[in-house]
């Protein structure tokens, strides 16, 4: 995957969060602060204005780009988690013009870890890390089988998905929504809502 692949999957994930604004933002007014999805969509706005000025050369120019642009852009919580994940998986790629399967892995395992260190959450806590962790194990059985990294892409999607309503029936223990206590359970997380889709965008840009 090369440097076409991760500028589709950033306009893929632009056009997604774009589409489904207001259902993250329902969802994150029923447990956080109604925000989420807004936010993300300043934050996706603002990276196609910059890549409308800039051809970054490389994928991880061009998760870097998006690192910086939403941690300067998008308030709450998600700036600063998902600017993280996306300079974590920049350095992960490094200046390689095209990543294998492996490093792809690497890219989502860095990413994942990023968010990990940066909001303290762990598996179960209802957060965006419920998507997250499920992704990168999947991609990772998918490597071990051999799998090609579109197979290595759509296993995380899948997996992201299962994942993110899987926090439907969690009572949150990070976040605004740990507030709520019991009342947060019965509600699906935005954080990871919007993790799944741009995951999704990830396998969709690979497949072309």
């Amino acid at each position: 995957m090369g440097t076409d692949w991760a500028l589709d999957w950033v306009r893929r994930s632009a056009a997604v969060v774009a589409e489904h604004k207001a259902e993250l933002s329902g969802l994150d007014r029923a447990i956080g602060d109604g925000d989420h999805g807004e936010n993300l969509d300043r934050g996706f706005r603002a990276v196609m204005a910059k890549l409308d000025g800039t051809t970054p050369d490389s994928p991880g120019a061009t998760l870097k780009l998006v690192a910086t642009t939403l941690i300067s852009t998008v308030g709450g919580a998600s700036g600063p988690l998902l600017g993280t994940a996306y300079l974590r998986a920049a350095q992960s790629a490094g200046d390689a013009d095209e990543l294998d399967a492996a490093a792809v892995v690497a890219v989502l395992t860095a990413a994942r870890d990023g968010i990990v260190a940066r909001g303290k959450a762990e598996s179960g806590d209802k957060t965006m890390v419920d998507a997250w962790t499920p992704a990168v194990d999947a991609a990772a059985r998918a490597l071990a089988d051999g799998g090609a990294v579109v197979s290595v892409l759509v296993a995380a999607a899948e997996a992201a998905e299962a994942g993110a309503e899987a926090t439907v029936p969690m009572v949150a223990r990070k976040g605004r929504a740990s507030y709520l206590g019991e009342r947060s359970a019965g509600h699906l997380d935005p954080g990871a809502q919007s993790s799944a889709y741009q995951l999704r965008a990830a396998a969709a840009a690979a497949q072309g």
